[in-house]
């Protein structure tokens, strides 16, 4: 009956989306099929006379119905999940995608979950046809497919790949919603009740589930330095615990095409000379204040109730119009040829850019990428879109994708 299902349609993100695939698609005279779900059929009404859309077609589910998410999966070629955290949520929605062959995105960041989700579902998504693809937001389309942009150029250029690639945040304007905070505070619960958890995170490969290849030694990404190829001092960037997970996921999901000894790291850029040391040391103890904080328990508790966003709240419509990023990556050869690409989004990145970006990805699943050519399993965006999902965003989601010779 549809092509795509927004799940979680009235969430923060999932209200963005909804505006997004209205104003590109229409509510139903479009070439898109499409409805919206979620588990409170008043919240989904109001969202729908707030939109002045009633004819757009609703669906009530909770996010633990097996059955009615069995129902709903049987009705839709595409579900796209912004219910999080995914690790409380979501997983119901992927083993019912893998069971029923539906193809399925979100926008998750949480490394553990969707390591447990390929270990648990992958065989059943292979068996089904189902193509799942996590990460379809500010985390990780931009590094995913700005890395495998940088290496289509590189080997056009030099006939071979870049064996170490740096990606850097040269400038980012944007806001944190309640549940993104929600997220990243239950990843920390999850770590203070399994201390093994702790080890799999800090793995550079942890993605990289059933991988007979160990891999080359990786960046921390934890420290404070002077990048010489920037010339630019360096703090940790608080995504690059997810996006380098899924570089090298891709790496491995398109045959270490990258090479088996591929290198790969994300920071911050803070400036050259005794400023951008003085402002890179205190966005590193920042972020590691903010992490011991987050770990407290009664620390945590008040942060939650005073200080971070509550479930539902983030960046105004102005704050998200007026947000953006600029990226910037590095690359060199084993020979030592080097090549820079720049990767930019015209909106706040984790709300107005993401919104667009999950929703070009969806679309772009549905009709674009044939099970011939991808088959069913967990993939990233840059190992099943690659460059169907690039032209679209181009095209429509305001990113771009350049190449910045010396």
């Amino acid at each position: 009956m549809y092509d795509i299902i927004v799940f979680g349609a009235t969430s923060f993100v999932g209200r963005i989306l909804v505006r997004y695939l209205l104003d590109r698609h229409g509510a139903a005279d479009g070439g898109l099929r499409w409805a919206i779900a979620g588990r409170s059929a008043p919240r989904l009404e109001a969202l729908k006379a707030e939109f002045g859309t009633p004819s757009l077609a609703t669906i009530v589910v909770d996010a633990a119905d097996e059955a009615g998410l069995r129902q709903l999966c049987h009705g839709t070629r595409v579900v796209i999940s912004t219910v999080g955290p995914y690790a409380l949520y979501g997983e119901t929605l992927v083993k019912v995608c893998a069971d029923t062959g539906t193809d399925y995105c979100d926008l998750t960041g949480e490394v553990q979950w969707i390591r447990r989700m390929i270990e648990r579902y992958s065989a059943a998504a292979a068996a089904s046809g189902a193509r799942i693809v996590h990460c379809c937001g500010f985390d990780s389309i931009p590094s995913d497919l700005g890395v495998w942009f940088l290496q289509r150029e590189a080997r056009k250029s030099f006939g071979k790949s870049c064996s170490r690639v740096k990606l850097r945040v040269k400038a980012m304007r944007g806001g944190f919603s309640g549940g993104t905070v929600a997220s990243l505070l239950n990843v920390v619960k999850e770590t203070r009740a399994n201390p093994a958890l702790r080890k799999e995170l800090a793995n550079p490969y942890s993605l990289c589930v059933g991988s007979a290849v160990k891999g080359v030694r990786q960046p921390s990404g934890a420290t404070v330095a002077l990048d010489a190829d920037f010339r630019s001092w360096i703090a940790p960037f608080v995504m690059s615990g997810i996006n380098t997970r899924i570089v090298h996921r891709s790496n491995f999901l398109q045959s270490h095409s990258y090479g088996s000894d591929f290198v790969y790291d994300e920071a911050v850029l803070t400036g050259r000379g005794w400023r951008g040391r003085l402002a890179a040391t205190a966005t590193g103890a920042g972020l590691a204040a903010f992490m011991v904080a987050s770990s407290i328990g009664p620390v945590r508790t008040l942060l939650e109730r005073y200080v971070l966003p509550k479930p539902g709240e983030g960046p105004s419509p102005i704050q998200q119009e007026r947000g953006f990023f600029d990226l910037r990556l590095f690359g060199r050869t084993s020979d030592g040829r080097t090549l820079r690409v720049k990767v930019t989004g015209d909106r706040d990145p984790g709300y107005g850019s993401t919104a667009k970006m999950l929703g070009e990805a969806a679309v772009c699943l549905a009709f674009d990428v044939s099970r011939a050519e991808v088959a069913g399993g967990f993939w990233t965006p840059a190992s099943a879109l690659g460059e169907k999902l690039l032209s679209r965003l181009h095209a429509h989601a305001g990113l771009g994708f350049e190449r910045q010779d010396d």
